[in-house]
């Protein structure tokens, strides 16, 4: 019995989509599983029960991904095809039950993908598969001790809170708490952060930049508490389990805000659409719309979760 799942290109959106697989891999123990994503995304899968193979969609020109999906697919029969990114070729190939969603409704990501399994009711949590070798790894370089879990990079300049603000934040926190503070960021945002880094003492900091997600997310599995933008990292966070406080202003807090009962998501003073008022029409430049998010409100959040 073979499943194909499709999901997203974006790491949060398919983060999002994991409580979907989750739920499959339950309902179906005899069922061997194939997962495609795009490459950003691929290492959250290694871990799945039952992963037959892994297809990792580098996005090409005149639809070549498609076309390399269709030809890794096409030889078996499935018994069920999920697919989160109405994809044309999944018709082409032979299925019992083909799944996909089409267009959006305006709710939480969770709640939009749980219908497509007819769970929009009772929507299954996102959820981490995580390797041993990741949990090992992860034991064995964060050691013992409390540890806080920063995220201050975002893929979008709009939407992150500043670094000052961060600094700042990390000041605050290192006079209240003494956990280690572990920031993760991708590789190339280490330039962005750069002043964040150094706002945390070496011998108190445990720097995560640019690591596979599996050890990524065994990492924030074992912190108290994580504090970030609205990103992928945060997602991931919520996803493991950790208590995890998004910050938000541009962003559409109803469809990304973080997942689960142990989340909660502070804003600017700002709504929304007086953020993205502030946008130029034109242009690759983009404002940062989040300084309105004071350190103390921030602070005064963490107190309150």
């Amino acid at each position: 019995m073979d499943i194909l799942f499709i999901t997203a290109n974006r790491l949060g959106d398919a983060i999002l989509s994991t409580g979907v697989l989750h739920h499959v891999v339950r309902a179906h123990p005899e069922a061997q599983l194939t997962v495609a994503s795009g490459p950003v995304a691929a290492d959250l899968f290694r871990a799945v029960p039952r992963l037959k193979k892994m297809i990792s969609l580098q996005k090409q020109p005149f639809y070549g991904h498609w076309r390399k999906l269709w030809a890794e697919c096409w030889p078996v029969d499935w018994e069920m095809i999920i697919d989160f990114r109405h994809t044309p070729i999944i018709h082409c190939l032979r299925a019992k039950q083909r799944v996909q969603r089409v267009g959006t409704s305006g709710l939480h990501k969770v709640i939009q993908n749980a219908a497509l399994i007819d769970r929009a009711d009772d929507p299954p949590a996102p959820y981490i598969f995580i390797a041993d070798d990741a949990h090992q790894k992860a034991q064995q370089w964060m050691g013992e001790g409390p540890v806080v879990a920063l995220g201050p990079a975002a893929n979008w300049p709009a939407k992150q809170w500043p670094v000052s603000h961060f600094c700042g934040l990390i000041h605050a926190l290192l006079k209240k708490d003494d956990a280690r503070f572990l920031i993760l960021a991708a590789a190339h945002e280490a330039e962005m952060i750069a002043p964040a880094i150094a706002a945390v003492p070496e011998a108190r900091r445990l720097l995560l930049l640019g690591a596979d997600l599996q050890m990524a997310a065994a990492c924030l599995a074992r912190a108290r508490y994580f504090v970030g933008n609205d990103s992928g990292l945060m997602h991931l966070s919520a996803a493991v389990g950790t208590p995890t406080l998004g910050l938000f202003g541009p962003s559409p807090h109803a469809l990304y805000a973080p997942w689960g009962p142990k989340t909660r998501t502070i804003h600017t003073p700002e709504s929304r659409d007086e953020l993205l008022a502030r946008l130029p029409y034109h242009g690759a430049f983009y404002p940062n719309l989040m300084g309105g998010l004071t350190v103390d409100a921030v602070l005064k959040g963490i107190e309150e979760f």
